[in-house]
């Protein structure tokens, strides 16, 4: 792992306001800092900030207040189309229910982001990032329908890799799989980081969190614990 500072977070707000009602807010002064190649657990109860505390940090969402710098940019005060083109560079995004289109095969959705780059070639990254995740090479033409969750969520990982992003956010990624597939998921997001990927997994599940190297528990919007995960140490790639 290196000292490269990926994300610094600084005193995040995040209010949702509905009409007739008082508001309420989901993150009250959250500050983080994620360094490359870090493997985080950001781990909560329903309700406690942790996926509205993704969503900031992936550009997904605007805080209220306080700012998000991720990789020297303060992206929090990018329009809509830099946003777009932070994430489709620099982030990878797995979700528990996959996300897949099911009416394309699991290549044609690895596929997918690299329509809204100029790639000159959509097969080979789409193939590699498939491989990387041992996704088999006879099921590359099944519609998601045809596959198991567990080969769901890994084309889905697939697609979150084929830029070559800089960080993985996975919200709940074992949330939909059985415990043998969860638990196969969580070994190759070991791997992904183990082979220098930063991964930030967000997950109300202490067994998934154990994988994790450090683990930041979330509470009623506020950051209440952050020490030092179980999951192994990271052995940085270079090629």
């Amino acid at each position: 792992m290196t000292n490269n500072m990926l994300i610094e977070a600084r005193d995040l707000t995040r209010s949702y306001q509905k009409e007739g009602t008082a508001g309420v807010q989901a993150l009250k002064g959250v500050s983080l800092e994620i360094r490359e190649g870090e493997f985080v657990a950001v781990i909560g109860a329903s309700g406690s900030g942790k996926s509205t505390l993704m969503n900031l940090l992936g550009c997904l969402d605007r805080p209220t207040s306080g700012s998000v710098i991720l990789d020297g940019t303060e992206v929090s005060l990018l329009d809509e189309d830099a946003l777009a083109e932070v994430r489709s560079r620099k982030l990878g995004f797995v979700f528990q229910s996959f996300h897949l289109l099911p009416r394309t095969s699991a290549m044609e959705n690895v596929q997918l982001p690299l329509l809204y780059t100029d790639a000159p070639d959509l097969e080979a990254p789409a193939r590699s990032a498939l491989e990387i995740v041992g996704f088999p090479e006879d099921r590359f033409d099944h519609h998601p329908g045809e596959l198991s969750g567990g080969q769901q969520q890994r084309v889905a990982i697939a697609r979150a890799l084929v830029n070559d992003p800089e960080i993985v956010f996975a919200d709940e990624p074992t949330g939909n799989l059985d415990s043998a597939s969860s638990q196969e998921i969580m070994e190759l997001f070991t791997e992904l980081n183990r082979r220098g990927r930063t991964v930030v997994v967000v997950t109300h599940d202490a067994e998934v969190a154990r994988y994790a190297r450090r683990i930041v528990s979330v509470q009623d919007g506020r950051i209440v614990s952050d020490e030092a995960g179980s999951g192994p140490a990271t052995t940085e790639v270079t090629s």
